[in-house]
């Protein structure tokens, strides 16, 4: 699989953003860790007052790491709230759930799929990997952990669509190709539909990114939307 024109702005993006720490370590550790402070919670109302009405719509899950969390944005800014949005505006009767959870590694992700599948999923969002990449996680390892993923989301009957991401060239050609061709494996193995990169019409739009170089903005959640929303329509009902 080749990514090297669309992965480039990511990769000189991503390597001003780590000339700024010490080792690949701390890169990691800025991908991963939601440091926003914990906003208060309210008072909980009486049962009776809120009646909890069960959402029967057929489930689109976004399943993830912090892209999919929405890593430093405020509710409704991830790119799962402007799908969720995007099907409402088009008369889409499905109800989109987050999954996603910052610094989560395919191991992680792996360990909670059981909650995953518990949801009976219609579609599946699957973006994982880049926590692995960036921790310099042996590729056979994130290969295993993949295969036990998609294995275990894949025999529930859902259409699973794969997200792909890359890395910045300080991760040497060896490991970033590597890393790379895991995406179109997975996708091979399992007959998934493959999005190579997430973030294609994202790089290089003003004000897309967080300053962390790393992140989507409330922009670039709603651009992720323009690249997903074409793989998920042809798999909806009305």
């Amino acid at each position: 699989m080749k990514l090297s024109r669309i992965a480039l702005p990511l990769a000189l993006s991503l390597t001003v953003t780590a000339c700024k720490t010490s080792d690949s370590t701390r890169r990691a550790e800025d991908y991963s860790r939601d440091t926003r402070p914990a906003r208060p919670m309210a008072l909980n109302p009486s049962p009776a007052a809120t009646p909890t009405i069960k959402d029967e719509r057929p489930v689109i899950l976004c399943f993830g790491d912090s892209i999919t969390a929405g890593y430093n944005l405020d509710a409704g800014q991830s790119y799962p709230d402007y799908l969720q949005k995007a099907l409402d505006e088009k008369g889409y009767r499905y109800h989109v759930v987050n999954q996603g959870i910052s610094g989560d590694t395919t191991k992680d992700a792996l360990a909670r799929v059981e909650d995953a599948v518990a949801l009976h999923p219609a579609v599946i969002l699957v973006e994982l990997g880049g926590n692995d990449g960036l921790r310099g996680i042996p590729i056979a390892s994130t290969r295993a952990n993949f295969d036990g993923i998609l294995a275990k989301l894949t025999a529930t009957g859902a259409k699973v669509i794969l997200l792909g991401i890359t890395l910045p060239p300080q991760y040497g050609k060896v490991y970033i190709n590597q890393f790379n061709e895991t995406y179109a494996l997975m996708a091979t193995k399992y007959n998934l539909t493959l999005f190579p990169f997430l973030y294609k019409d994202v790089y290089g739009v003003h004000g897309a990114i967080q300053r962390d170089g790393i992140h989507p903005t409330d922009l670039g959640s709603q651009l992720i939307v323009k690249n997903v929303l074409p793989l998920v329509e042809p798999n909806l009902k009305r």
